[in-house]
C-alpha cells in the first residue's frame, strides 16, 4: 500500500471515529448549495427582476412566476423532508402516520401562502429604509444595495420556518445572508415592521429578541445574551426593543430582562445591562 492509499484509509477511519459525515443512505440532511439555490429563488420572487435580467410585462411575469414557484416548491419540499427526517430520526420530531415529506409540503404550502404578507411587511421595512437614510437615493437603490435591507428579507423568511419548527434550513438560511452581509440575524428573533439597519456591518440579533416597530440600528450594535447555562438555553436570554427606538454604532445591549423603552435614543458605543424607560437618552459621558 502506497502513501496515498495510506492516507486514504486513515480518513475513512477517522471518519467513523469522530463523524462529521452528511447521512447519506439515512436521514440526509439539508445542502449548503440546495439552500444557498433556495434562497436566491425566493429573493427573485419578492423583488422580480432585481436579482436577475428580467424584463416582463404582467403576462409574461405570470407565467415565470407561475414557473419559479413550482420549481421552487418542489426543491423547498425536499430539503424541508431532510431535515424533519433528521429530526425526527434523533428523536426529536414526529412526523405522524402521514410521514416527514406530507409534512414539508403543508409547511411549503403555507410559505407561499405567506408570501405576499412578507411581502406587505418588507414593502413597510423598505419605506423606513428610504425614509431614514438621507443617501437613499430611491426605494429601488435600497433593494439594489443595501446589505441591511437584504438581511432583514432573508430574516423573515427564516423566521417563518424557524416559527413552524423546522430544523437547521432557518439557521443556514441565516448564516448565508450573515456570510453575505456581515450582519447576524438569529431566525429565532421576533422583528416588527418598519425595521431599518444603516451600514449593517457586525450587528448581531440573538435568538430572543424582540423588536418593536419603527427601529433603527447602526453597525456594530450587539441585542445579545448575559452568560448564561447551557440547560437555560430556552429562557428569553436577549433584549426587548420597544417601538421607536434608535441605537447607535458599537451599543451594546444584553440580557433577557432588559427593556429598551419606547422612543428611547441609545448613543454609540454604551454598554447596557438593565431596563431603561420610554424616552430614554443614553449616551457615554466625556471625561472632564
Amino acid at each position: 500500500m502506497n502513501r496515498l492509499e495510506k492516507s486514504i484509509e486513515s480518513l475513512l477511519e477517522n471518519y467513523d471515529a469522530y463523524g462529521m459525515v452528511n447521512h447519506s443512505g439515512a436521514a440526509n440532511l439539508p445542502g449548503r448549495e440546495s439552500i444557498d439555490s433556495i434562497v436566491r429563488g425566493i429573493e427573485e420572487l419578492l423583488f422580480p427582476g432585481f436579482l436577475e435580467n428580467l424584463y416582463a410585462d404582467s403576462e409574461s411575469l405570470r407565467k415565470i412566476t407561475v414557473e419559479k414557484v413550482n420549481n421552487l416548491s418542489l426543491e423547498l419540499i425536499g430539503e424541508v423532508e431532510k431535515s424533519l427526517a433528521f429530526s425526527a430520526r434523533l428523536g426529536a420530531l414526529n412526523c405522524g402516520h402521514e410521514g416527514c415529506r406530507a409534512v414539508a409540503a403543508l409547511v411549503v404550502d403555507e410559505f407561499f401562502e405567506e408570501l405576499p404578507k412578507i411581502r406587505i411587511v418588507l414593502a413597510k421595512d423598505l419605506e423606513a429604509a428610504v425614509r431614514g437614510d438621507p443617501a437613499a437615493k430611491s426605494a429601488d437603490e435600497v433593494i439594489l444595495s443595501y446589505p441591511g435591507f437584504q438581511a432583514i428579507a432573508v430574516h423573515r423568511v427564516a423566521h417563518f420556518f424557524w416559527t413552524r419548527q423546522v430544523p437547521v434550513i432557518p439557521r443556514m438560511m441565516s448564516e448565508l445572508i450573515h456570510s453575505r452581509t456581515g450582519i447576524d440575524i438569529h431566525p429565532g428573533a421576533q422583528i416588527s415592521e418598519c425595521f431599518f439597519i444603516d451600514h449593517g456591518t457586525g450587528v448581531v440579533i440573538g435568538e430572543t429578541t424582540v423588536i418593536g416597530k419603527n427601529v433603527k440600528l447602526y453597525q456594530g450594535v450587539t441585542l445579545g445574551a448575559l452568560s448564561v447555562k447551557k440547560e437555560e438555553g430556552d429562557c428569553k436570554r436577549h433584549p426587548t426593543i420597544e417601538d421607536d427606538v434608535t441605537i447607535y454604532a458599537n451599543a451594546t445591549i444584553l440580557g433577557g430582562e432588559t427593556i429598551i423603552g419606547s422612543g428611547s435614543i441609545i448613543g454609540g458605543s454604551v454598554w447596557i445591562t438593565q431596563s431603561v424607560p420610554p424616552g430614554s437618552r443614553i449616551y457615554l459621558k466625556k471625561d472632564e
